[in-house]
């Protein structure tokens, strides 16, 4: 059995997190027993819901138990399997951490699924044909109820999430406006994604200032808004919103290192009547075989192309995931392992 190397949470960040959270270990890859699987990883999935469960804080989810592999989706291939299941040479995508290798079994639900790579490439299994394309999907369809016609916009517009948001949007007929930082990411999500329009929001030093770009890029108002990010972006919106609006709200990125984020405009949500719902994409599992579906097609047809940032090697792995909370990231951030 191979030798795996592997990615530990060592301690909890106090504010902002760096690499020294982090350690880099090697361990013995155990024999399977019947009824598991060894997969080789040839990617791993960094994304920011990672960074709350780096603290001990209440949250929607367990925390990141100190000294284990950091938690994370991976992309790979079945190399050795002692369940009728799984052959050799499957490519998979399960939740197999910050590690090279994963022992898993066959039998639990969920654990593992086979992909096709015949037109969708493995690692958009990890992006837009996998949970951030879902949960795109599911605030978009479930949450915003789009109609067309409709102004939708979206904050991390070129992220992961944001790309597919995008296609999904413009595929039910709705103007759609990004929000993202720099020139060349706006560049890319109106040339290359089908945004209408995309604001930088770097070229904006407070909300009252991002509201008046929003006006001229969204003259009839925002219909639906999925939010990603929080803090003055979400304050610039809600000025925006027209009367009985949507938000889904999936991230708050600002917020990640742990500082308050007071809401300036809470009285606009009465005022307006907007409905803000806040999801966790994996409470929902009896809507993703719909959704994969259509990103899927969406993806194998070139209708979403969604770029990707690729660091090179486990131990690479750290120093990225920081860069992508800190928005360095072009696309869906991923680490390939082989």
């Amino acid at each position: 059995m191979p030798i795996n190397q592997q990615i530990l949470l060592d301690n909890r960040p106090t504010g902002e997190a760096v690499a020294s959270n982090f350690m880099l270990v090697s361990s013995d890859t155990p024999e399977l027993q019947d009824g598991q699987v060894l997969v080789r990883h040839h990617f791993l999935s960094l994304d920011p819901y990672m960074r709350g469960r780096m603290s001990d804080a209440k949250s929607y989810a367990a925390p990141q138990p100190l000294g284990q592999v950091m938690l994370g989706g991976t992309a790979g291939e079945v190399v050795e399997s002692r369940s009728p299941k799984f052959q050799p040479g499957d490519k998979v995508v399960g939740m197999g951490g910050w590690q090279e290798y994963s022992v898993v079994s066959a039998d639990q639900p969920g654990a593992l699924r086979k992909v096709d790579t015949t037109h969708v490439p493995l690692s958009h299994y990890l992006g837009a044909v996998g949970m951030p394309g879902v949960t795109a999907w599911y605030g978009l369809v479930k949450i915003i109820e789009p109609k067309a016609g409709q102004t939708m916009v979206v904050s991390a517009a070129t992220g992961a999430v944001g790309s597919a948001f995008a296609a999904l949007s413009k595929a039910r007929g709705c103007r759609t406006v990004g929000i993202a930082g720099g020139p060349d990411k706006c560049k890319y999500a109106v040339e290359e994604l089908g945004f209408d329009a995309c604001i930088d929001y770097k070229l904006h030093a407070d909300a009252a200032s991002l509201t008046k770009a929003l006006r001229d890029a969204c003259p009839d108002g925002i219909d639906g808004y999925f939010e990603n990010v929080g803090g003055m972006v979400l304050d610039a919106v809600l000025l925006r919103m027209n009367a009985f609006g949507r938000i889904a709200l999936c991230g708050m990125i600002a917020g990640y290192d742990g500082k308050p984020m007071p809401l300036a405009y809470p009285a606009l949500i009465l005022t307006n009547r907007l409905k803000l719902q806040g999801f966790i994409v994996s409470e929902h599992m009896e809507v993703w075989p719909e959704a994969l579906k259509e990103l899927g097609t969406l993806v194998g047809t070139g209708k979403l192309r969604p770029r990707e940032s690729v660091a090179q090697g486990i131990e690479a792995a750290p120093e990225a995931f920081l860069g992508l909370l800190k928005g360095k990231n072009f696309g869906k951030q991923l680490v390939k392992l082989i």
